[in-house]
């Protein structure tokens, strides 16, 4: 039997919606949660053919229950056009609440929907954060095997991720017709992994896979609205010096980099590791921007001259330079980013994350552990602010 984990989503009191990539307990959360909801599953084949084939059937559902309150449309994006239908009846039942889940938000756009013109709240489901796995959480799985509670509560978390993979290919999609060459995609994603962490270079990418620019720009646009990857800005306010202008490129788990990731015996164990780390910081930052409260933006900073802190994070009352390094050791080279980045902004509060066990302070600079950083890390509380 699986452990029910309490997670660090609050769900708002209006209608929401709730964006989330496939297999982060989204279903379970709001199982859980609101036991007395009226399901839509539409994942569900028989649920699927009734709706797609009449989507006022939400509405003939929710007339014949007047006593029911809530109601869940489980991955929306199946079929869009019961969106309409819920949007007449937010109108029509303002004390109702209805809860639209999704994993991909492709349909939706591509389908012309507005998302109920703001009528209904936009929030993001991730996977676990190590906080919430507490004592359980191992930072060596995951690196390796990722923080997908589907994977993690799994008893084999590396096949398990490979069929997670396969499942997002067919499922997602083949199926969905969201692109027409499925082996193209394929090579696409296993390409982007070299990215990960790094500026996207599509034309490096498109050459690699035998295939146009605007196909791999598309297919990246496809990833993007998966939820399985996305990309973080520049950080250029108030910018002192000349600044990169490209973003740069993250899988949303560093157990799905991974997996995507080839590797031969001309790749660095260390090179790779220390990507993942920085991936695994990121995730925690997105989950924890999008829990909290003035939910912060993510930025990373890049001169010209060659500085590079890894993140940013700005918002009001908060505003944090993070660098992460995959060492046991702190040298001197490795403070230099963050020095300037400290010249440049005065204001921010830096820190840097190491895979040592000593909590540091140098020229100014706090050096934590990162595996206790990460423990520590909850929506609204930076950790030793």
């Amino acid at each position: 039997m699986k452990v029910f984990r309490n997670r660090f989503f609050n769900a708002p009191e209006d209608s929401f919606f709730i964006f989330g990539p496939r297999g982060t307990g989204k279903s379970t959360w709001l199982k859980k949660s609101f036991p007395d909801a009226y399901l839509v599953d539409l994942l569900d084949h028989a649920a699927y053919r009734n709706y797609v084939a009449n989507p006022e059937r939400i509405e003939q559902i929710v007339k014949a229950n007047p006593g029911t309150k809530r109601f869940v449309i489980d991955e929306v994006q199946k079929v869009p056009d019961i969106l309409d239908v819920i949007h007449g009846l937010i109108e029509t039942y303002p004390t109702h609440q209805f809860i639209l889940t999704g994993s991909s938000a492709r349909k939706l756009r591509r389908g012309g929907v507005n998302l109920l013109a703001g009528r209904v709240l936009l929030t993001h489901f991730h996977p676990f954060m190590a906080a919430e796995l507490e004592n359980d959480f191992d930072l060596d799985k995951a690196l390796k095997n990722g923080l997908v509670p589907l994977v993690v509560t799994a008893r084999s978390p590396e096949k398990t991720m490979a069929t997670y993979i396969s499942l997002y290919l067919k499922e997602e999609v083949k199926e969905e017709g969201l692109v027409r060459d499925i082996g193209t995609f394929a090579r696409i994603l296993e390409a982007i992994s070299f990215s990960h962490g790094s500026i996207l270079n599509i034309s490096n990418i498109a050459r690699e896979c035998q295939t146009s620019r605007k196909i791999a720009e598309n297919y990246l646009s496809v990833i993007e609205d998966l939820l399985l990857g996305y990309k973080v800005p520049v950080f250029t306010k108030r910018a002192k010096r000349e600044m990169t202008a490209q973003p740069k490129f993250y899988i949303f788990d560093s157990g799905v980099f991974n997996h995507l990731r080839p590797k031969g015996p001309l790749d660095s164990p260390d090179e790779i590791g220390g990507i993942a780390l920085e991936g695994l910081v990121l995730q925690h930052f997105k989950a924890w921007c999008d829990y909290s409260e003035n939910s912060p933006e993510i930025y990373f900073w890049r001169s010209r001259g060659g500085s590079e802190v890894d993140f940013v994070l700005y918002g009001e009352n908060c505003f944090y330079a993070v660098e992460v390094k995959n060492s046991k050791q702190i040298h001197p080279k490795s403070l230099r980013s963050l020095k300037a980045f400290k010249n440049d902004y005065p204001e921010a509060k830096t820190m840097l994350l190491y895979r040592g066990n000593e909590r540091l302070e140098i020229d100014g600079i706090l050096c934590r552990p990162v595996n206790e950083f990460l423990l520590q890390l909850t929506p609204n509380i930076w950790p030793g602010s």
